[in-house]
């Protein structure tokens, strides 16, 4: 799929240190493929990874402390077999850590060479706002904010994404589709293979209400009468926004990522169709 998806044009791939199962099996296999088949195009490639969340026993393998922070991007650069990435991110707001020092680390990832740009994720716009103030006199402006949003997910409006204008951030957005929610597959039932039918935190049988359906239901109609899938139709929305500068995307087939793209080609929505979703989804 990695390989499919860089024929369809996409150069950017994300990461994290935890992303598995087990955490930083995700990094290996994308080191392994790059080693195998795009050891040529690593200059035309974006790689970005993160690190934030649990990733190691002791108090040094979560959330923002220095030594948290460069030794994991140490080993994610070691697991993707790279000298540097393009983006490096903190994961999370840390509630213990001064920000001054995980602002800090970004800062020493991007003079140590180890990452051309730094960014931010899952931080809610006031702590946004300081987080680039630190950067910015630190001489390491922050590149990128990583937060979810979509359709059904919209607590990014309005005071994140005005900072995120103000400060000169791009929002790459993560969970587009509701982890899936928003695509075909949850239409007439909730799939044997899918995220709601296993063991997954991110998308649970219980949140997938009758309520929430027919919600799902109404936007396929409204997708369908554009000439979309629902999937295009709620990734065109995400990216309607001038302050959203890319949408991050999980597939399980190529099929899935070929669908996804025709977003990009997806017409104008127009007043009365935003006011529909809007109100489809109130």
């Amino acid at each position: 799929m990695l390989l499919g998806a860089f024929d369809f044009g996409i150069t950017h791939f994300d990461l994290a240190n935890n992303y598995g199962p087990p955490p930083g099996s995700a990094e290996a296999t994308l080191g392994h493929v790059l080693r195998r088949d795009l050891r040529h195009h690593r200059d035309e490639l974006v790689i970005s990874t993160k690190a934030g969340y649990d990733m190691w026993e002791g108090p040094y393998g979560d959330f923002g402390s220095r030594k948290y922070l460069l030794a994991s991007l140490d080993q994610s650069l070691l697991r993707m077999g790279l000298g540097y990435v393009d983006i490096f991110y903190h994961h999370r707001p840390d509630p213990e850590t001064p920000l001054e020092e995980t602002m800090g680390a970004l800062a020493s990832a991007v003079h140590a060479g180890k990452a051309l740009y730094v960014g931010v994720s899952n931080y809610n716009a006031e702590q946004t706002q300081k987080a680039a103030a630190i950067l910015r006199n630190l001489g390491t402006p922050c590149l990128v904010h990583q937060p979810s949003y979509s359709i059904l997910n919209r607590w990014v409006e309005p005071a994140l994404l005005q900072t995120l204008d103000q400060e000169g951030i791009g929002c790459i957005a993560f969970s587009p589709l509701a982890q899936g929610l928003l695509s075909d597959r949850y239409l007439e039932r909730i799939p044997e293979d899918s995220r709601a039918s296993s063991a997954s935190p991110f998308l649970q049988k219980s949140a997938i209400t009758a309520d929430k359906l027919a919600q799902v239901g109404a936007l396929n109609q409204l997708a369908q009468a554009r000439g979309q899938s629902l999937a295009q139709l709620a990734l065109a929305w995400v990216l309607r926004r001038p302050e959203v500068t890319s949408v991050l995307i999980g597939a399980s087939r190529l099929s899935q990522i070929k669908d996804c793209i025709g977003a990009a080609n997806a017409n104008p929505f127009s007043a009365d169709e935003l006011t529909r979703i809007d109100a489809i989804v109130a």
